[in-house]
């Protein structure tokens, strides 16, 4: 049993080493350390084709409308500007907050339904307004932006990352995953907001002409708040609803309408069809061109959710539950060692939403060792992995060239601003699993 966990380490090692220093496409990698890790250990060809069909295709119905309907939302609220209009919604309520925070907290909601880098660029623009308005040092609102949209991205469905973990894991309670993910990230925002706060009271005001007078900013037409935030809200709403009435005895007719549009799936179809709603010019084609977008971003995430699953079902037929047993792995450990193994990830190979996919995999089979194979020791688990996925991004990460780039700080400075900044989320976010893990353990 030692050598099948040296098997796996193996196959750790070929994902880090394909994806960061070859450049080869994650799925490929992937498929090619799930063929090996099969290989060596014993099983005939005939039996590794069809577990890696099974686990493909398993991952793959649970989870592949979800990133997609996810991703169509977010490249509808691109399209309609209404991610701009829950931007200035929250900067316009949040006025006695230091700027910061209300940047912050501006990534905390855009985050959930579009992806990190994405909204960076869209709200990068708004960011350098604001700096020149109030005479804020950019910097600091930078890395307000950058660590408000992270957080969220790793910790709260539906983006891809914790769906995917969560098929992987086998989790159904997803509305459960939702709010502790919900507010584990509103910590680590905040977190990076007195973090990001610091560095605009320490920096000096530098004047940014780029915007300065521009009449798109000024006469861009923006959809209302509540129409913008509907297509988060009603999802997360409809799930908590399923969840709550979960346990009344409704009448049968009733309650499966009640099931039928609560479920994940068709909530956030229905979040889906009201980011549509929000289109005000061509609707038929702008509706066409965000779906082609979605697809577009959803089906890498899908293809590699799918083969870190295939990574997985291999895992769980090599049955080393007992071995882990042995090791006497107290819970404590548990709840850290998924963290270690993708932090480790993020930090060779770049991408948290691999780190991810990939870690899920790796610990799905040893979670009875660890004592949590529960619904909700499993949201402790992706919570352990999710913040471990944060830490940390530097270069070989896309997002880190994002928040560079786009927010005008060079290399040297992005390092001691945007990495640090993360890393602080990573660590104090391990430390908040533990705390709010022993917690729950002791009720």
């Amino acid at each position: 049993m030692t050598f099948s966990i040296l098997t796996i380490l193996i196959a750790i090692l070929i994902i880090v080493i394909g994806t960061s220093y070859f450049k080869i496409h994650p799925f490929l990698v992937l498929l090619f350390a799930t063929l090996i890790l099969a290989f060596f250990n014993g099983f005939n060809p005939a039996q590794i084709i069809s577990i890696i069909k099974s686990g493909f295709g398993k991952i793959i119905q649970n989870i592949g409308l979800l990133i997609l309907f996810g991703t169509i939302i977010g490249a509808s609220m691109e399209k309609t500007n209404a991610t701009k209009s829950i931007a200035n919604g929250i900067i316009n309520s949040l006025k006695k907050l230091p700027l910061p925070f209300a940047v912050s907290f501006i990534g905390y909601l855009v985050s959930i339904p579009v992806f990190c880098d994405a909204a960076f660029v869209i709200l990068s623009q708004l960011n350098k307004t604001l700096s020149n308005k109030t005479k804020t040092p950019l910097i600091g609102l930078t890395v307000a932006l950058s660590t408000g949209l992270f957080a969220p991205h790793v910790l709260v469905p539906p983006t891809p990352g914790p769906l995917a973990a969560a098929a992987n894991l086998k989790l159904d309670n997803i509305f459960l995953l939702i709010i502790i993910g919900a507010f584990i990230a509103f910590i680590l925002v905040l977190t990076g907001a007195f973090y990001a706060n610091y560095l605009a009271n320490k920096s000096e005001y530098k004047e940014s002409i780029e915007l300065k007078n521009d009449p798109k900013i000024k006469n861009e037409k923006l959809p209302s708040f509540f129409e913008s935030i509907l297509p988060i809200l009603i999802p997360i709403l409809l799930m908590c609803f399923g969840s709550l009435v979960y346990n009344f005895n409704i009448p049968n007719k009733i309650g499966n309408v009640v099931s039928f549009i609560t479920n994940p799936t068709m909530a956030i179809f229905i979040g889906m069809l009201l980011s549509f709603k929000i289109i005000k010019k061509g609707l038929i084609k702008s509706i066409n061109s965000s779906i082609s977008i979605g697809i577009k971003q959803a089906a890498p995430i899908i293809l590699i959710t799918g083969m870190g699953g295939a990574l997985g079902a291999v895992i769980e037929q090599m049955e080393i539950e007992n071995f882990i047993n042995n090791l006497t792995i107290s819970s404590n450990l548990g709840i850290i060692f998924p963290f270690l193994i993708a932090a480790f990830l993020k930090t060779a190979q770049g991408s948290s939403t691999i780190s991810i996919i990939t870690t899920s995999s790796i610990v799905f089979p040893l979670l009875p060792a660890m004592g949590l194979d529960s619904e909700i020791g499993k949201v402790w688990v992706i919570m352990s992995l999710g913040v471990g996925s944060m830490t940390i991004s530097h270069a070989n990460d896309s997002y880190f060239w994002v928040v560079s780039q786009m927010g005008n700080i060079d290399v040297k400075k992005a390092y001691k601003t945007h990495t640090v900044g993360t890393f602080i989320q990573g660590i104090f976010g391990l430390l908040l699993v533990i705390i709010l893990y022993n917690f729950w353990s002791v009720f």
